[in-house]
C-alpha cells in the first residue's frame, strides 16, 4: 500500500481527483485530496491574505495529521507550486513526486514567473472582491476564484527535488495553442532525473485520460 496525496490545481478542489482516487484505492493504496483554503467548497475562508503560503499548510498540516510517510506526491498546473515546497519542507514523508501538467518552479520563482503572457492575463481578470481570479470557461463547473496572492507569491526552498527517489512530469499535448506549462517541460524533458510523459487530452487530464494518468501514478509507487 502507497499513500498517494493529489493537489488539485488552481480553482478546482479535490473533488477533480474523485474519480481518480477511487481508482487507485481499489488497488489498495490510501489516498488523500483536500481542498485547498479559499477555494471550491472551502472558498467561503477567501480572503486578500490566502497566498500560497497558506496552501503549503495546508498540505503540510494534512500530511502530518494522516500520518503520512514514503507518499507518492502528485500536484496538478498550480499544485506544483505546493507540492514542491511540500516536499522541501517535509521530505522525510515523501518518496516520489508526480507533476499533472503542473508548474516545476526554482527558488525565488512564482507562477506568475513561470507562465506566459495568456495565463499572466487571465490572472488579471479578476472577480469584484480584488483578490479572486476567475474559473477558466472550461474549468469544471464547480470551479470558484482562486486567491490572486497565491500565484504571484515566490516560492522560498532549500533543498534539490532531484534528491527524492522519483519524479514524474505529465505533460498533457491537448490546449489549444501553446501550453502555459511548456517552460516547466523543457525544464525537465531531458534531465536523468525524470520520467516526462506526454498525454494526449487536455489540461484536465484527470477527466480527458483518466487511465493514462492512472497508469503513471501507478508505476511512480515505491
Amino acid at each position: 500500500m502507497t499513500d498517494f496525496v493529489l493537489i488539485p490545481g488552481a480553482c478546482h478542489g479535490g473533488w477533480c481527483f474523485d474519480g481518480l482516487a477511487e481508482d487507485l484505492r481499489a488497488r489498495g493504496h490510501r489516498v488523500l485530496h483536500p481542498t485547498l483554503t479559499g477555494i471550491a467548497e472551502r472558498s467561503h475562508l477567501s480572503h486578500a491574505g490566502v497566498n500560497l503560503e497558506t496552501h503549503i499548510a495546508d498540505v503540510l498540516a494534512e500530511l502530518s495529521a494522516h500520518r503520512v510517510t514514503n507518499a507518492v506526491l502528485a500536484g496538478h498546473s498550480y499544485g506544483g507550486m505546493v507540492i514542491t515546497a511540500v516536499a522541501d519542507r517535509m521530505p522525510e514523508r515523501i518518496d516520489s513526486l508526480v507533476y499533472i501538467d503542473a508548474l516545476v518552479p526554482r527558488d525565488g520563482e512564482s507562477c506568475w514567473d513561470i507562465v506566459d503572457d495568456e495565463m499572466r492575463q487571465w490572472y488579471l481578470d479578476v472577480d469584484d472582491t480584488g483578490y479572486g481570479v476567475r474559473p477558466m470557461t472550461f474549468f469544471d463547473t464547480r470551479a470558484t476564484p482562486h486567491p490572486l496572492a497565491s500565484l504571484l507569491q515566490p516560492i522560498r526552498l532549500d533543498g534539490d527535488i532531484n534528491g527524492f527517489r522519483r519524479r514524474d512530469f505529465v505533460y498533457a499535448l491537448g490546449w489549444p495553442g501553446q501550453s502555459p506549462l511548456r517552460r516547466s517541460y523543457e525544464r525537465v524533458r531531458d534531465d536523468p532525473h525524470w520520467h516526462v510523459h506526454e498525454l494526449e487530452g487536455s489540461h484536465n487530464l484527470m477527466r480527458d485520460n483518466a487511465a493514462g494518468l492512472l497508469s503513471i501514478l501507478a508505476d511512480s509507487a515505491p
